[in-house]
């Protein structure tokens, strides 16, 4: 299956997590690094600032894939406990993509 935005909430949760995940790769990753050893703060605010609308959107997917019960309150904690790793997101993707074939 696919991942195309918009076509389900599973397949919106996923691209989110994913989006997610690579924001957070950026700030701690590229952003980070670039404050301290560059002194250049201005990556952080916009990368940080960029992670956290698109954390936001990954809680909002969740709540959305929540009410709708495509997956159970556990998997939504699994999911909202890979966010704060950089690269449990990428790893969880998988899991997702079979989650959301069996819902369909």
């Amino acid at each position: 299956m696919p991942l195309r935005p918009g076509s389900d909430a599973i397949d919106r949760l996923r691209l989110a997590s994913i989006l997610d995940g690579v924001s957070y790769l950026i700030l701690v990753g590229v952003a980070m690094p670039m404050k301290y050893l560059a002194d250049m703060p201005l990556a952080v605010r916009v990368a940080g600032s960029l992670h956290g609308f698109l954390f936001l959107a990954l809680c909002a997917c969740l709540l959305e894939v929540l009410v709708r019960r495509r997956l159970s309150f556990g998997w939504c904690s699994i999911v909202l406990a890979c966010a704060l790793f950089p690269v449990a997101p990428l790893l969880l993707d998988r899991k997702l993509r079979e989650k959301g074939g069996e819902a369909s």
